[in-house]
């Protein structure tokens, strides 16, 4: 069975979205330049179907993160559409052909059928908590690497239940001064394994102690 691992941009003062967060704004102010250093990768440009972009350290670290995902969790604010019952015209923030190309298990109070999307991607909708959906996640991935994609909320569960192995922060010279706190509530036991510094981020690797 494969490991499970978690990977996040960060600001300096530790958070990884912005406040004020909605479906018009899914990060918060200011939360999109969390993730601005990927969007020109040529790495992640093929995850969305897209061609070029540019080659170097950052992209050939998202590409090895992202190689041998089988499946992934995330949790419903990531999966968007809004809170209470699902508005089932909602099908994620990512369009027809969503990046992910495997199960994704997504974690909510709100029943709702499978979405089977183009390009290997199916959303499944898990009622029961983070510890079934990770269950699920294993399942489907068999010896691949689990994925958990986030908010905050769904890591902080992960990190304080101790069932991530690997966590991969890439912080971001920036200051939100506000928003989601990645380890508000929590004081998990990290060992730093590796430090590599891109042009504009720093990616740290931990492995999560029990």
């Amino acid at each position: 069975m494969g490991t499970v691992s978690s990977q996040l941009s960060i600001s300096l003062d530790g958070y990884v979205a912005g406040p004020d967060q909605s479906r018009q704004d899914p990060l918060g102010r200011g939360g999109l330049r969390l993730h601005e250093w990927f969007f020109g990768l040529d790495s992640w440009r093929a995850q969305h179907g897209l061609t070029g972009g540019e080659r170097g350290v950052d992209a050939e670290l998202v590409e090895e993160l992202t190689r041998d995902v089988g499946a992934y969790v995330m949790g419903r604010r990531m999966f968007g559409g809004g809170d209470g019952d699902w508005d089932e015209s909602w099908q994620g923030w990512w369009g027809d052909d969503p990046p992910f190309h495997t199960p994704v298990f997504v974690l909510t109070h709100h029943p709702r059928a499978p979405l089977v999307m183009r390009g290997g991607t199916e959303f499944r909708f898990v009622t029961d908590g983070i510890e079934s959906a990770l269950r699920q996640a294993r399942e489907a991935a068999g010896e691949r690497q689990v994925s958990i994609g986030g908010g905050a909320s769904t890591v902080r569960q992960c990190l304080a239940a101790g069932l991530i192995d690997t966590l991969h922060l890439h912080v971001v010279p920036i200051v939100l001064g506000a928003g989601e706190r990645l380890f508000d509530g929590i004081a998990p036991r990290l060992e730093q394994e590796a430090v590599v510094a891109g042009p504009t981020v720093a990616h740290l690797r931990y492995r999560v102690l029990r």
